[in-house]
């Protein structure tokens, strides 16, 4: 049985992981971190932070805020627990520091737990390299209102693999101005922010009299929480190092 943490457990992603947890045999949810939780709302032990966890463990899946990792980064070392990090916004520095902690348990990490937005991510690759340099690349990504991070870091890593595939490219976000003429290498990326969208992205190879636009859109959050949990239970059976989708898709 894996025994599953959920950071950010009173949350919308949180309450997610919970809902399809049911859904998954071999698995549970132990316990939950987040300050700001309703505890008599759940019933599994809920902790303020993870320093004050009293339960064991064999993943933590986190869906919190990046503010959370410092702690998170701490009490997996300490107590030789595996994470899934499923949160978006970490700075070059945080970046750094989980490939540090990788190094002591194992860390899966991914801007999105989707399968379908990493088959994406691979079109994507595929198409910038059979396209060329004759092709024009801009993405266009769609949140909620309450999304606190722009662009979201399922369009990073679309442009930062469509840009491996295209010499000398470089990413621009957003245009405005009298002078913003396309550049030949540029690769667009766009952040729109509106109502309940969970999430879209839109990736256009704009050619010579021709177009080409692949799109994923999620309808739910359960495709997330759906993919972090497969992510959990292979991680839980890992050494330490740093993973990411390509290899729970190659275990799969």
């Amino acid at each position: 049985m894996t025994k599953i943490i959920v950071c950010g457990i009173g949350g919308k992603m949180g309450n997610k992981v919970l809902e399809v947890l049911s859904s998954f045999d071999g698995v549970t949810c132990v316990a939950g971190i987040d300050a700001y939780a309703d505890k008599s709302k759940f019933s599994v032990p809920v902790f303020d932070k993870p320093q004050d966890v009293n339960v064991q463990a064999d993943v933590v899946i986190d869906f919190s805020r990046p503010e959370a990792l410092k702690g998170l980064l701490c009490y997996a070392q300490q107590n030789k627990v595996a994470l899934v990090l499923a949160t978006t916004g970490y700075t070059d520095e945080q970046e750094e520091e989980i490939k540090k902690v990788s190094e002591v348990v194992p860390v899966f990490r991914a801007s999105n737990m989707s399968l379908g937005v990493n088959l994406l991510v691979h079109l994507c690759k595929k198409a910038a390299a059979f396209l060329g340099a004759g092709f024009d690349v801009e993405i266009v990504e769609t949140h909620h209102n309450k999304k606190v991070d722009s662009p979201s870091g399922t369009a990073l890593t679309l442009a930062n693999a469509i840009k491996d595939e295209k010499e000398n490219s470089y990413l621009t976000f957003g245009r405005h101005g009298n002078d913003t003429k396309r550049k030949k290498d540029e690769i667009g990326v766009h952040a729109v922010r509106g109502g309940t969208v969970v999430g879209k992205h839109e990736v256009h190879f704009f050619g010579e009299d021709e177009v080409i636009t692949l799109t994923h859109e999620a309808h739910s959050k359960a495709v997330f929480a759906q993919g972090a949990i497969r992510a959990a239970i292979f991680l839980a059976a890992q050494k330490p190092g740093l993973y990411s989708m390509p290899d729970l898709v190659a275990s799969l």
